[in-house]
This record gives C-alpha cells, structure tokens and sequence, in this order.
C-alpha cells in the first residue's frame, strides 16, 4: 500500500523540463525544479522526492501533448514510472485572472489536473502505430515535393516557348521524352 500519490506536473520544452510536485493532501505545488531536458534528470528527480514523501510513495508524472511525442512517456514508463499525456484542450484553466504564463506555473497547473482528473488522456499509439503514420507522412511530403517539381518544370517550359504537341496529358513517356531532349 502506497502511502501517498505524488502527482508531477512537467512542463516539457526541447532542451529543459520544468518540474514540481502536487499531494492532495497539501493541495498545493511543492518542490519546483527546472532540469536539463532528459528523462534520466526526471528519474533523478523523482528519487529525490521520496526523501521527502517517503520511499512508498506512488508518483504519477505527467505532461501536455506536445514536441516530445511520445518519447518521454515511453522512456519513463520503460522506468517503471507511471507517465500521462494531458491532451492540452481539455485541461482545467484558471478563469478570471489573467496570469502570466510561466514553466513554474505551467508545470503547477499540469499537476494539479493530474491530481484532480482535471484532463483527458492522450491515446498513445504502439510503436508499430507511429512507424506507419511517420512513413504515411514521409510518403506525402514526397508526393508534394514531386508536384512542386513538375510544376517548375512546367512553368520553365512554357516562359521558354517548349510546347508538347502530343495527344497524350503532362508527364506519360511521351510526355518525358519531349523533356529529356530540351537543351
């Protein structure tokens, strides 16, 4: 039996995380720490945390959807540390004041929906899932980079007066033959 939930709102950024720590039994951010954006210095940091809330302590970390994907997630929980993505629309925000955005508060306010439920998960796809759309996407970006060159091609053939007569549309073997023998 745990003795109590440490719920670890991280503000993630390219090069660093902000981290802090949220109890519902303190209701309150504890503990902020900016740290080099790697997901050893968050298991470092939540070793540390248990010098304050005990080695059974159960920690529940945290972040919004964002530029990690799902690296973080998967390296925390290969750790054995259980890891939520927040889907950034549905967090709780403050209302009424307008505050100035910062990591601290950032990182505060992603514990704290962690801790009230406050969110929705993001789903987190296998690996196999995320292969297939990076390839899917590699695959598109191909396909419109091709386009744009023959666009180019086009626009150069015709402000240089290179007209195809043949009876056959842009870019059949007819097509390409025509072009290969411009000079």
């Amino acid at each position: 039996m745990y003795y109590s939930t440490v719920y670890v709102g991280m503000d993630t950024h390219k090069e660093t995380f902000s981290l802090c720590c949220y109890t519902n039994e303190k209701e309150e951010a504890e503990y902020p720490q900016k740290v080099d954006g790697h997901y050893s210095k968050v298991l470092n940091y939540i070793e540390a945390m248990r010098f304050h809330y005990g080695d059974d302590a159960l920690f529940i970390c945290g972040y919004e959807a964002g530029c990690l994907g799902f690296s973080l997630y998967r390296q925390l929980t290969e750790h054995n540390v259980k890891c939520v993505i927040l889907a950034p629309t549905t967090m709780l925000q403050q209302r009424g004041k307008k505050r100035v955005k910062t990591d601290k508060r950032d990182a505060a306010l992603i514990a704290r929906c962690l801790a009230h439920h406050d969110y929705s998960p993001v789903h987190i796809p296998t690996e196999e899932d995320e292969q297939t759309k990076e390839y899917l996407r590699m695959r598109d970006d191909h396909k419109l980079a091709l386009k744009k060159v023959k666009q180019q091609i086009l626009a150069f053939c015709l402000k240089h007066n290179y007209r195809f007569d043949g009876t056959n549309n842009h870019w059949t073997q007819a097509h390409i033959n025509v072009v290969r023998q411009i000079k």
